[in-house]
C-alpha cells in the first residue's frame, strides 16, 4: 500500500511539473490571451492519471502559481495572474482534467476494459465528450472573467478569447483523444499504474 501511495504521489508530481514546463510554450496574441499548450497537457493528465489524480495534479499547479511560483505562461505567477484577464482560464484548469478523466473512466467501464485494450468507438466518443465539456467550461469561465476584468462586450471577448483558438482546439482535441489513452496504456504496461483507469 505504501509503495502504491508513493507511486501515486510521484505521478501527480510528475504531471504537475510537466504542466508547468509545457505552459511556457505560448504564442502571444493581440487580445491579451496567449495561445498555449496548457489545454492540451491538462486533459491528457486527467486521462492518464484518472479523474482524482489528474484533478489533484492540476489543482497543485494552479495553487503553486497562485502563491507566486513562476509556473504560469511566461514564467509568471502570483495572485495577479489569477485576478488578471486570463484568470478565468486558469481557475478552470482543474475542471478540464476532472472532466477528461471522468469520461475516460466511464469509457473504460462501457468497453469493459481495465487494461485499456478493449477500446471501441464508444470509448473514444466518451473521451472526446469529456474533453469537449472541459473546453466549453474553460472557454465559458475564461470569457466571462475576461468581460468582467476588461469591461468589454461578450462579442469582443469572443473575438479575443474563443474564435482565434477554435482551429488549434480542434487539432489539440484530436491529439488528446489519440495520445492520452495510448500514454496511459503504456504506463500501465510498464507497471507504473495499478489499472489503466488509474482510480
Amino acid at each position: 500500500m505504501r509503495s502504491t501511495k508513493t507511486l501515486d504521489l510521484c505521478l501527480i508530481a510528475l504531471f504537475t511539473a510537466v504542466i508547468a514546463v509545457v505552459s511556457q510554450f505560448n504564442i502571444p496574441l493581440p487580445g491579451g490571451v496567449p495561445m498555449t499548450l496548457q489545454t492540451f497537457i491538462i486533459p491528457v493528465a486527467g486521462i492518464v492519471l484518472g479523474s482524482k489524480r489528474g484533478l489533484t495534479s492540476t489543482l497543485i499547479y494552479v495553487i503553486l502559481g497562485a502563491i507566486g511560483i513562476p509556473v504560469f505562461t511566461g514564467l509568471t505567477g502570483g495572485l495577479g495572474k489569477i485576478i488578471g484577464v486570463t484568470g478565468g482560464f486558469i481557475i478552470s484548469f482543474p475542471f478540464i482534467a476532472l472532466s477528461a478523466g471522468l469520461f475516460d473512466e466511464l469509457g473504460l467501464r462501457v468497453s469493459g476494459s481495465q487494461d485499456g485494450t478493449k477500446k471501441n468507438i464508444s470509448y473514444y466518443a466518451l473521451v472526446l465528450t469529456g474533453v469537449l465539456i472541459g473546453n466549453l467550461f474553460n472557454y465559458g469561465i475564461g470569457t466571462l472573467w475576461y468581460v468582467a476584468m476588461t469591461h468589454n462586450t461578450i462579442a469582443a471577448a469572443l473575438s479575443s478569447c474563443v474564435i482565434p483558438f477554435i482551429p488549434t482546439t480542434i487539432l489539440k482535441d484530436i491529439l488528446i483523444v489519440v495520445l492520452g489513452p495510448a500514454l496511459k496504456h503504456t504506463l500501465y504496461q510498464a507497471r507504473l499504474m495499478r489499472t489503466a483507469n488509474a482510480v
